[in-house]
Order: C-alpha cells, then structure tokens, then sequence
C-alpha cells in the first residue's frame, strides 16, 4: 500500500467535525442533529500538510420488551442534525454558557464526559485552532476546579471541571459539569474538526464521576421518554447525513421492528452477542459467548485479530505477514490440533505447550489499550508475548476447522493463510475493489437475530474510477477476559442498522435503517 493511499486512509477515519450545522427547532421535547458530507479534497489537503504523521490517528476513534410505540412519538422527541465526515463520524454543535457559547461536538455512546477546550489552554497547538470556552463570558459558570484527565485510543486531554449550562437546539441542560480542556498533545486534537465530545454512556466510565449530560436531561424532565437514537446516512450522494432524536424515535427511519439486546454491563452500551459469521457459516469464535457495545464514535467495526483475520481472508484483503503466527503454526500446529483432539480444554492448550502461562481459570492475555481502556491483573501472571497471542488464534482457527472435519494437511494450510491476512499494526487492511460483487456477507447474531453486511457496507472506498481505493471496514482489537471478547460496533454497523438506546429499560434496539 503506498504511502500516499495510507496517509488518505489516515485521514479518513479521523474523528473530525467540520463546518457548522444548522440545529431545527424542538419539538415538545424531541430534539434532532442533521449530517452533511464533505469531499475528499478536504481529506487531501490534511495529508499533504502532515504527511505520514497522521497514521496515528487511524485508531481514535447501551423491561419491556415491546416494540416503538412504548417509546416516545417521533412529535413528541428533540432533534439534533447532524453532520456526516466521509462517512467516518457523526457530529453536531451545542452551546455552553449563558449566552451559549457554541462547540461542536462528537456525540459518543462510547464514553460519558463532556469536553470542550478551555480558553485558559495555552500551550496546545490543538487549543490554537478550536473554539475555546471562556467562564467570564458566561453568567451561569460555576466553579468546580477539580482536575481531570481523559485517555482514548489515540491521544488524551487534561483539564478540569466547570458547570454551566449546556444547550442543545431549544433544551437548555442546566447546571451541567464538563471538562475544560487545558492540554490537548495529541495531533489527533489538532487535524480533528471538532471542539470537544459528548459522552452518551453510562455514568459507571464518566470521570470523576461526573453526572452524563444525557441523565441530566432525563432528570431535568427536559425529555418525555429516557430513550434516544441514531440514524446516520451511509449515502454519499445525499447532503443530509443523519440525526439524533433525543427522547423517541423516527419512524421514518427504520424499516419493521427493533430487535431489543437487554443491557449486559452499564458503562458501555455493552450486550450479549450470539455468534459472527462470515458467508452464513460460523466462525467459531462466540462458542464461549461474545460480548459488543454500540459505539457511534467509532467508525468502524472493531474485533478479536483471531476472527478478523478470518474476514481478511474470506473477503481477500491483504494485511502483514506475522513471523510470530506463521512460526506457531509450523512449530507447534500438530501438537495443538492432537491436544484439541484429545478433548483438552481449548483455553489451556496454550499453556500446555509453554506458550502462555495459565492462571487456574484462563490463560493470560496481553493488555491492549483501546477505547474500552481495558487494564490486566498483573497478579494473575502478567503480560505475556506475542507468541503466546498467535498461539490462541490458532487454537480459535484449527478448533473451528476440526469442528468441520477437515483434514490435517488442509487445517495447517488454513491457518498459515489466515497467518497472511493479519492486519497489519494499524488495523487496515486493502481489498481489491473490483471483487466487491463476490465477497461474502458477514453477519452479527444478537438476540437470536441475525444481521447482515454486505460488501457494500463493510467496504469503504476511496476515491472514483481507476483511482479507487477500498479497504476493509473491519480492524483488529483485543480485549482480555472478563471485559472481553469484545465487538465494537461502530459506525459502519449503525449506518446499516438504526439503533435505539433505551435508558430506562437498560436495552438495545435494533432496525433496518431507512
């Protein structure tokens, strides 16, 4: 891949935010943010000024069970329009302080504070070229002081907490704590679009335990139902990018009913998932279960490396090369496949072999730092190796083939293959785009449905023509037990499936999008 077509990819999956939009007025507590597209000439012009330092930023980035109409009307909800970045993220403007001082904003159901950069942030060049709040402009500011301090996938802010009151088109959220950010180092702050992020989760991941904005709404009575939903516009050709509607539903925008996921872990809008399965067959992994969190701040889907490299291969994208995966396979393949012959227990073959150390309960798997901010109990023996991780993807992969009663010969061939389509460290991987008529779907089971991608869907394409480029819409992201398996569903899922967050039944819902 070359490194001008790696530094647009970079670029393109920017968490950015562009130019303002226009808020529609409220509607008896329902309240809407519209998308617009911008072109990719945009994305061009950052890449030239920073070249191939923005490879960094690929990475950075919820009971009854009825149906609709135990939520809110559509008429009876508040709207924010949103704004659509290629497809990549979703945004929409606020306003802080009285009068409002306006930002614009991520809208995140993958974390829960409210950030904006303060007017007292001198030192950060990301400071410089966003808008900044200023406490003297505003009557309603009320001090707090206390320091905080955010870590994402890429990049990080530090700061400390105000309150003021915080507007969304005509709702007026008062007495708000958010977070003033004085430093931003990261250049993901400084290529980004946006002012700052509003967190839609849980208060169990808000820092400092800060009450979200979205509780505050809920409590202040400012909504009529504690549910709000996403419809984000995955057509290119169309201005409009894509809403949120915060105290209902659209009706407009989904097609027959939600398929509702109870919540499985506040925090994260986090629930059980059934299976992933690639052409209709499974892919072995969710034996054990799986779990996912919608993430509307992630623009991808994000995965174990062991199933996504099974994607990889099944669609053809080409990743690196493994030198630790491939010398796992050679060197100790048989001796994994006579252990899970043997009905040895799957999760202790690693360990049995010398590869990973086992705990009493599972074998240890490396931390990775990521947007669910996963963290290991060094006391249950570590960090362990690379080879160790190449190790339980093989026993993921071989189990799965054994399970089909393929051949010895054919599981190791197998394997080193899927050793190939890796992704490669920062998680693309390049498909070639004429192939997109025979790919495979690949498809998610939740609450006993299942939900389907097609190559159209889960294959973002860069540029037009000749000159098209297309890479894979899945990345590779571990998360050890007990937070993980993880699935992040992100925007490419969510584009496809209209998705509602009902806080007051603590469920997921489900629909085709409209």
């Amino acid at each position: 891949m070359g490194t001008a077509f790696r530094n647009m990819l970079s670029s393109f999956f920017l968490v950015f935010l562009l130019s303002p939009l226009v808020l529609s007025a409220s509607n008896d507590g329902m309240f809407r943010v519209g998308l617009k597209k911008k072109k990719l000439d945009q994305v061009n012009r950052f890449t030239t000024q920073y070249g191939s330092k923005a490879e960094e930023l690929v990475r950075m980035r919820l009971t009854r069970y009825g149906l609709a109409n135990d939520l809110a009307s559509y008429d009876d909800a508040d709207i924010v329009p949103l704004k659509n970045y290629l497809d990549a993220q979703y945004f929409g403007e606020i306003g802080i302080g009285t009068p409002p001082q306006k930002f614009t904003v991520i809208f995140d159901t993958g974390s829960s504070n409210l950030w904006v950069p303060s007017s007292k942030c001198y030192f950060s060049i990301a400071c410089l070229l966003h808008s900044k709040y200023n406490a003297r402009r505003s009557s309603s500011y009320t001090k707090n002081g206390k320091k905080a301090e955010i870590h994402y996938g890429t990049g990080a802010i530090s700061g400390y907490f105000s309150k003021d009151h915080v507007t969304l088109g005509d709702l007026v959220v008062e007495n708000q704590d958010f977070i003033e950010a004085t430093r931003e180092p990261s250049l993901t702050f400084v290529a980004a679009k946006f002012d700052g992020i509003l967190g839609l989760g849980f208060q169990e991941i808000s820092v400092g335990k800060a009450v979200p904005v979205w509780y505050n709404m809920v409590n202040q009575g400012l909504v009529k139902e504690p549910v709000f939903s996403f419809w984000l516009n995955r057509n290119a050709d169309e201005e409009e990018g894509g809403e949120i509607v915060f105290g209902g539903v659209d009706p407009d925008h989904y097609i027959g009913k939600h398929t509702w996921a109870p919540v499985s872990q506040k925090g994260y809008w986090q629930f059980d998932m059934d299976d992933v399965l690639v052409d209709g067959e499974t892919t072995g992994f969710c034996a054990d279960g799986c779990s996912a969190i919608a993430d509307s701040g992630t623009s991808l889907l994000a995965g174990p490396m062991a199933v996504v490299a099974q994607i990889n291969h099944a669609i053809g994208a080409a990743g690196v090369v493994s030198v630790e995966c491939k010398t796992v396979v050679t060197q100790y393949g048989k001796q994994i496949l006579e252990l899970l012959l043997s009905e040895s227990q799957p999760k202790k073959v690693c360990s049995k072999i010398g590869l990973c150390t086992f705990d009493g309960k599972r074998d240890v798997s490396m931390g990775i730092e990521s947007v669910v901010d996963v963290k290991v109990d060094k006391s249950s023996g570590g960090i362990h190796d690379s080879m160790c991780t190449a190790c339980e993807m093989a026993v993921v992969w071989m189990q799965n083939q054994l399970k089909q009663n393929e051949t010895e010969e054919r599981i190791l061939d197998y394997a080193n293959q899927l050793c190939e389509r890796l992704p490669s460290p920062m998680g693309e991987s390049a498909v070639d785009c004429s192939r997109l008529s025979t790919m495979p779907s690949v498809s998610f089971t939740i609450a006993g449905k299942t939900f389907d991608l097609g190559p159209e869907e889960y294959i973002l394409k860069v540029g037009e023509g000749a000159a098209a480029q297309c890479i894979s819409g899945f990345i590779a992201l571990d998360v050890p037990p007990p937070r993980g398996p993880l699935w992040i569903l992100g925007d490419v899922f969510m584009g496809r499936y209209h998705t509602v967050f009902d806080y007051g039944n603590l469920r997921v819902g489900f629909a085709e999008a409209a």
